[in-house]
């Protein structure tokens, strides 16, 4: 039997406290620290605690080349390396451990950095409910926030004092500014209206359509989005949760972007609004929307340039963040609401559109469409671009401060 260590591993001290009775009656703190060694390899389902001794066979046993297991037993014990293997932090040849063998190599085909893939599967959720650490700990509201935890950072960073500044010139707003203006993070959509499948349609072509296809050598095709995107890569694919599209059946789909077509995929087990919440983590409003986009990214496609590269990851994240602007500024122009949240239940997402954690994974949710005329869910707009001052007033958002024709200051911050 052949072995090598998984190929990306982080093992982390993890410290957890107690109330210590002995040692307050012994003049102490009246705490005890207690510290457990726990390995984090993306391949596995979960972390995997660990003791000292696994630990340091782990930081010599090398996650490149193949060993004979009776070598490694010959500086190891051998009941050591059967722990491990079973644990999954060690990698056979053995059809016994296949599972955990076929899970590394995917990780390793797909080219991740070990700390970005760490990152990245580690942050998952599933069935969390956006809030619970907030309501926990005991503040809801902006002022229950500055009271516990006291004063933010600066809204503003000022590197020089006011006198060194050098002020630039007022300019004049075009139709973009007004645009720009009128981006509202929605909260409030109308539940009761279908929308319309010629606006759906050219929302997802603007956005997500490949508006040209180049094959620069052979089998490899670049797309044109009109969203940057690095390396021309685009691995950002649109997954749709539809609920009240004109002519569309609600349920799962996937958008093509060089057909400009949707593809069904099996229809979800129970109510598909539950689903739209377990999705963003419970956030009710978003669940409302008319269309969810949930942006997977195909990290294969990224990695396959940027190999084991530090910063391919990043890449992908920023990807995302291109589309859901663009997303954002095409849904104002229609006169439609949109929101982004990384608020999400990646787990439950990927498991509801089959995917695999280890090459496609959603990075964010994105979801658009008709604004309700009732402001019920707090939103934040202090220019009163879409709501009026009174109904803002109603639920709690305090006038913008205006410094001058270019810029505004708030009291409250929202997306």
């Amino acid at each position: 039997m052949q072995i090598r260590r998984c190929s990306a591993l982080l093992i982390e001290p993890r410290e957890s406290v107690a109330f210590d009775l002995d040692s307050l009656l012994a003049g102490g703190n009246g705490l005890s620290a207690n510290i457990e060694l726990l390995a984090l390899a993306p391949h596995l389902l979960s972390e995997v605690a660990i003791s000292t001794v696994e630990a340091d066979a782990l930081s010599i046993i090398g996650a490149t080349s193949w060993t004979p297991f009776d070598a490694l037993a010959e500086k190891f014990d051998a009941a050591l390396l059967h722990a491990l293997l079973q644990k999954g932090l060690l990698i056979s040849d053995d059809e016994r451990h296949a599972e955990n063998r076929e899970r590394d190599e995917k990780l390793r085909a797909a080219n991740w950095h070990p700390h970005s893939a760490v990152s990245h599967y580690f942050g998952r959720w599933k069935g969390v409910t956006s809030g619970e650490s907030t309501d926990r700990a005991g503040y809801k509201s902006s002022a229950e926030l500055a009271e516990r935890l006291g004063a933010s950072p600066p809204h503003v960073h000022a590197r020089v004092p006011a006198e060194q500044r050098i002020t630039l010139p007022e300019t004049a707003n075009t139709s973009m500014d007004e645009l720009l203006a009128q981006r509202v993070t929605c909260r409030n959509f109308d539940t009761t209206r279908q929308l319309p499948l010629a606006t759906f349609s050219r929302l997802l072509w603007r956005v997500f359509g490949a508006q040209a296809a180049v094959e620069m050598v052979k089998d490899h095709i670049l797309i044109k989005r009109t969203s940057p995107s690095g390396g021309g890569l685009h691995p950002t694919e649109a997954y749709l949760l539809v609920q009240r599209v004109e002519g569309i059946t609600p349920g799962l789909y996937h958008y093509h972007p060089i057909d400009h077509a949707l593809e069904p995929l099996d229809a979800p087990d129970g109510d598909l609004h539950a689903l739209a919440n377990t999705f963003v983590a419970a956030q009710n409003y978003y669940a409302d929307a008319h269309v969810q986009v949930v942006l997977v990214s195909r990290f294969e496609r990224t990695f396959w340039k940027y190999r084991n590269h530090s910063k391919a990851y990043r890449v992908c994240l920023l990807d995302a963040g291109h589309l859901s602007q663009t997303l954002y500024i095409s849904a104002t122009e229609f006169g439609l609401g949109a929101f982004i949240t990384a608020a999400m239940n990646e787990v439950d997402v990927e498991q509801a559109l089959g995917l695999d954690p280890l090459l496609e994974s959603p990075v964010a949710i994105c979801g658009f469409g008709i604004r309700s005329s009732e402001f019920a869910t707090i939103e934040f707009d202090p220019q009163q671009a879409i709501w009026s001052a009174e109904q803002s007033a109603t639920v709690g958002i305090p006038a913008a401060t205006t410094q001058n024709s270019n810029s505004q200051l708030s009291k409250e911050s929202d997306s």
